[in-house]
């Protein structure tokens, strides 16, 4: 019987990227990649060992793989960044199917495919339509980048809360990343066929934004039209408000109105329209104080503080800053046509221990700003943006031999004479401690016809 189906069998590899297939204790018992320019993991070290020892991050309660064991059914299109013990984290969408014997589950199979494969993408979507306009993707789980028990626990939460539509409160700095977390719990909903509005409520005036709510009625005031408002719009949907603490008392109380009664009356109109949002707020400073300041009117912070997620800031899960460090360079050596594999250990231990007041953007965006500078293939402390390493102090952080000062390099009169003098220290100290100018270039992240140039530009012999 089986040869019936060998034709697919043999076949399937034209459509995934690979195979998982587990036994009943969630122990590996075949893993394959089909696409072998993109190996994630080594599945001959997998076989026999279990699931969780290959993907810490996951628990019975976040495994598809768990799900389609327990409740014997199939978990279908589930995007996920897996986080392998070895090897660099990847981003997936797998189909996982329970496997039965005489009725009784006794496994299950995951099938999986890499989005950076779309053609796959579309081929294993029969209702693709290219013909519609592609909305644009908002972020999912997958998104929230950390190995970090703090991030882990958020990604839990999220899964959670996405459960059900209960008005949700996140509180985290600046940077943190409040729309992206508010944006994954809308697309793990049941309303993520829906719309997912956003509104920064510090962005617009009092006065407009009561309009932009609730919309207008045609005549209410010289010029107006009749006009949908963002809880009609996202009817269905998901309404993220970000620094609600900023929208005006007055405002604040209409806003806990249309969360009780779940209607609403355009400006200058008498007919109440129903509506079906979930609203997702989102403050920069700890709401229960904004509550106590007058910036957060008391009875709206307990109607959205049933379900609250406070997002750590970057300092306190400085174990993720390498992780983020290979995610950041993979993305913009990608939409930069760039080739850096790395950062050096003077930046590495810069990263860690720079506050980040920024958070996650503030990173993002200095790793953006060193690959303007970057010359070889590593990042080195002057790729970094200044302010970060003037902000610190790099005698207490760095070794004696990385930092100007046990370099007895003067003063130079400007900073590129300085920048010029440190290089060629750099240089200098490469080609003394390795045996070949090959190795020196390499050490130094640039190509040996860099090398050469550099050491021609400063006269500088083996």
């Amino acid at each position: 019987m089986i040869e019936e189906y060998l034709d697919t069998i043999t076949n399937i590899k034209n459509y995934v990227d690979g195979l998982l297939v587990v036994d009943s204790d969630y122990k590996i018992v075949y893993m394959t990649q089909y696409k072998t320019e993109f190996p994630p993991v080594d599945g001959r070290r997998a076989i026999g060992k279990t699931l969780f020892e290959i993907y810490p991050d996951k628990t019975p309660e976040n495994s598809t793989i768990v799900q389609a064991i327990r409740y014997g059914k199939p978990v279908l299109n589930h995007d996920e960044v897996l986080y392998p013990t070895i090897g660099r984290p990847f981003h997936c969408m797998d189909n996982t199917y329970p496997i039965r014997e005489d009725g009784k589950v006794i496994g299950a199979v995951c099938v999986t495919i890499f989005p950076e494969n779309s053609a796959n993408r579309d081929s294993l979507n029969i209702f693709t339509d290219k013909k519609k306009k592609k909305r644009k993707r908002l972020y999912d789980v997958s998104d929230i980048i950390g190995r970090s028990s703090e991030v882990q626990y958020v990604r839990m939460q999220v899964d959670r809360i996405a459960r059900t539509s209960s008005s949700v409160l996140i509180y985290g700095e600046t940077g943190t990343g409040k729309e992206m977390v508010a944006q994954s719990i809308h697309s793990a909903s049941r309303r993520s066929g829906c719309p997912f509005l956003s509104q920064n409520c510090a962005a617009i005036p009092d006065n407009l934004l009561e309009s932009l709510f609730f919309g207008t009625a045609r005549g209410s005031y010289t010029g107006a039209e009749d006009r949908a408002g963002l809880f009609e719009r996202a009817h269905g949907g998901t309404l993220f408000l970000d620094e609600i603490n900023s929208m005006d008392i007055a405002l604040q109380a209409k806003l806990l109105r249309v969360l009780e009664e779940r209607q609403v009356t355009r400006i200058g109109g008498n007919k109440s329209f129903d509506v079906d949002v979930r609203i997702i707020a989102a403050t920069n400073k700890d709401p229960a104080i904004c509550a106590k300041d007058g910036t957060l009117r008391p009875d709206l912070f307990y109607r959205l503080s049933g379900v609250t997620i406070e997002l750590p800031p970057l300092r306190r899960r400085t174990g993720d800053i390498e992780l983020l460090t290979n995610f950041f360079i993979s993305q913009f050596n990608a939409q930069m046509q760039m080739e850096i594999s790395g950062v050096s250990q003077d930046v590495k231990t810069i990263l860690k221990n720079y506050e980040w007041p920024g958070n996650v953007r503030e990173f993002r965006n200095a790793i953006e700003g060193a690959f303007n500078f970057c010359e070889g293939r590593i990042i080195t402390v002057p790729d970094l943006p200044a302010y970060i390493t003037a902000e610190m102090n790099l005698d207490n952080i760095l070794p004696e031999d990385s930092r100007s000062g046990g370099m007895g390099l003067p003063w130079m009169g400007s900073l590129k004479k300085s920048m010029d003098s440190y290089e060629q220290f750099l240089i200098r100290k490469a080609i003394d401690n390795f045996s070949t100018l090959s190795a020196a270039a390499e050490y130094l992240g640039i190509t040996r016809q860099a090398l050469n140039q550099k050491m021609k530009k400063y006269g500088i012999k083996k």
